[in-house]
């Protein structure tokens, strides 16, 4: 039986790469799978010079891929998950979460040597209020500049003198195979707690309506579905939610599921940059009984960890956002 699937996804060589990996596993798991990938230019892609923060943050990557959806024009959508807001909309809802790429942002510069061959009051380029504050309490002589645009447009402007280093996620490199003849570090998740969900793809879809062929197509999603990698963002999501952080909020979170442990860090600034606060968190992880299980026992540590950082100001922070 053939059965056709329309993925909707941004037009950026990144989100189509992501895409086709997703495209490419659930054929290798759905006989007769016919995929259409299907481009759509959100908001965010249109304004490429603005302030995200200042026209709409995270949302803009979203909002007409959604519409796309609720209008039945596709039957999957293929995001970054640190592209989605900590709480969906109830009429949609993540379907799988592959698994995780490497999280870490990656320091690219002009000259070897990474940190320490920047010099005093190097150009640093990002538009990530959190890449940004976190590189100064390393590096408070360097000169952070905005940098926006797809990988390959940063890159060009590193190539062309605009700045010394940059800072990119290194997922992204890695799914372009861009890492070749840079001068990449992989920065230390101590000192540079990711997004929410870097690294990783969320397929989301409608909450009720299910595509044709549904039943072969929604085994395929569980079996994409990555229990680990799942139960790591479901805790940063829920820590995003209980402290209310907003796109423009500062903040790194980043759970690790390992050795029947599930720990998650966090690292969240004041918009000026001059308070910090940073708290830590691990419980048992046996193996959940079942997938909504691990969600939301993973969930609880989020909000676990956002409880005790807003009873130690917080909120006062992300008020001053």
């Amino acid at each position: 039986m053939t059965v056709r699937l329309r993925i909707g996804s941004r037009p950026s060589a990144l989100a189509l790469a992501q895409t086709g990996l997703v495209s490419r596993r659930l054929q290798a798991l759905v006989g007769g799978l016919v995929v259409e990938v299907v481009p759509i230019s959100t908001s965010g892609d249109k304004l490429t010079t603005a302030s995200l923060a200042r026209v709409g943050g995270k949302g803009l990557f979203i909002r007409e891929i959604e519409e796309a959806l609720s209008a039945g024009r596709i039957d999957l959508a293929v995001h970054s998950l640190k592209d989605l807001p900590a709480v969906l909309a109830p009429e949609y809802r993540i379907a799988a979460v592959p698994e995780r790429e490497n999280p870490c942002d990656a320091l690219i510069t002009r000259e070897r040597g990474g940190w320490l061959a920047l010099p005093p009051g190097a150009r640093l380029g990002t538009s990530s209020a959190r890449r940004r504050l976190e590189a100064l309490r390393l590096r408070p002589d360097l000169e952070v500049m905005p940098l926006r645009g797809n990988v390959d447009t940063r890159l060009r402007r590193l190539d062309a003198g605009d700045f010394d280093a940059i800072i990119l996620a290194m997922a992204g490199l890695k799914r372009l195979d861009r890492t070749a003849g840079l001068n990449a570090t992989a920065l230390d998740e101590r000192d540079f707690i990711p997004a929410a969900g870097q690294g990783a793809l969320a397929l989301e879809m409608l909450a009720e309506k299910r595509p044709a062929g549904s039943a072969e197509l929604e085994a395929a999603l569980a079996r994409l579905d990555d229990p680990v990698t799942r139960a790591e963002v479901s805790a940063e999501r829920a820590f995003l939610a209980t402290i209310g952080a907003s796109c423009v909020s500062p903040v790194g979170v980043k759970g690790t599921a390992r050795e029947n442990h599930l720990s998650l860090r966090a690292l969240l600034f004041s918009l000026d940059g001059k308070r910090s606060l940073a708290d830590e968190i691990e419980q048992p992880w046996p193996p959940p009984a079942s997938a909504d299980e691990g969600v939301a026992r993973a969930a609880a540590v989020g909000v676990a960890l956002g409880a005790r950082m807003i009873a130690h100001g917080a909120c006062e922070l992300i008020a001053d956002d």
